[in-house]
């Protein structure tokens, strides 16, 4: 009896759609950019979260249909983790766009990317096991993001740190949806963070903005493709596609939005897509490429 050790590529349901939501929040960007020009962000973000839940609601009401489901909706679970995830996400959303008005697009952009490191390392405190051929995913879709988001010398400013908050934030998202979607209605769990995220957002737009009904009209476009896909389509795939896959994976993945966030800049504003972009999505995409592998003992 002998062994042979056999690497392959593998894209899983799980994959593909992760591969999605990345895809779906790489053109939010523009979104977001054109909505900023009529709402602040904070009732930009609640509205849109809130759309988000109201895309789902239907579903959800729908599925509800058995003793196990209502069970579910009970599970201690599916409250906690909705509680933690929705007031996690919008700290990151938070952050990121009080950030951004400080610094750069392409450094925002590449600090708020560097989830794609702290996920893994996090995962650590929680016992989570990465591979080496993960690491090595992260260490290439790293050095991508910042030939892909810095064109010129990288300096740190009090807007880059406050975006580093961000990152933060959304990898502690990854890894408590990693934590909880197994665990839970993904629906009902998706339903729950967009409206805590919503509410929060709201709140503080009530007493930092000023938002008119003209200005809701003016970004009606931007709120649909950022509530209805962005938020209800995009975080809801998230939820079921880390249910089989390890946070450090899906981290690797959802950096794939900085090469569709360029290609929706280059298609939708006429922004330029260099060499040097093509040179770092390249390798973005080299990293997702290994992190994808794996390791098979065959026995004959």
């Amino acid at each position: 009896m002998s062994s042979l050790k056999m690497i392959h590529f593998k894209i899983n349901k799980s994959t593909f759609l992760l591969i999605l939501a990345a895809i779906i929040w790489g053109f939010a960007f523009v979104a977001q950019r054109a909505g900023m020009e009529h709402l602040g962000p904070y009732a930009f973000n609640g509205i849109r979260f809130a759309l988000g839940a109201l895309t789902l609601l239907p579903f959800s009401l729908i599925l509800k249909t058995s003793s196990s489901i209502q069970q579910v909706y009970q599970s201690k679970h599916l409250k906690t983790g909705g509680l933690l995830a929705g007031v996690v996400l919008f700290a990151g959303a938070s952050f990121q766009q009080v950030g951004i008005v400080d610094t750069t697009a392409g450094n925002a952009g590449f600090i708020t990317s560097l989830y794609v490191i702290m996920v893994p390392i996090l995962g650590l405190f929680w016992g989570h096991k990465t591979s080496f051929l993960t690491w090595v995913g992260v260490l290439f879709a790293t050095v991508g993001l910042y030939f892909l988001s810095i064109q010129d010398k990288f300096t740190l400013s009090e807007g880059d740190n406050i975006v580093l908050l961000a990152a933060l934030f959304f990898a502690f998202h990854v890894i408590i949806i990693g934590w909880y979607s197994n665990k839970t209605n993904p629906i009902t769990l998706s339903i729950i963070q967009f409206s805590i995220c919503a509410v929060l957002s709201f709140i503080v737009s009530l007493f930092t903005e000023e938002t008119s009904w003209s200005g809701i009209k003016g970004a009606t476009i931007p709120l649909l493709y950022g509530g209805i896909l962005s938020v209800g389509v995009a975080f809801t795939f998230q939820v079921i596609g880390q249910r089989k896959a390890k946070p450090a994976t899906a981290a690797i993945i959802f950096s794939l939005e900085s090469i569709f966030a360029a290609v929706g800049g280059w298609l939708i504003l006429n922004e330029l897509f260099t060499p040097r972009d093509f040179l770092g999505s390249s390798l973005m995409l080299t990293g997702i490429i290994i992190s994808q592998l794996r390791n098979n003992t065959n026995q004959n």
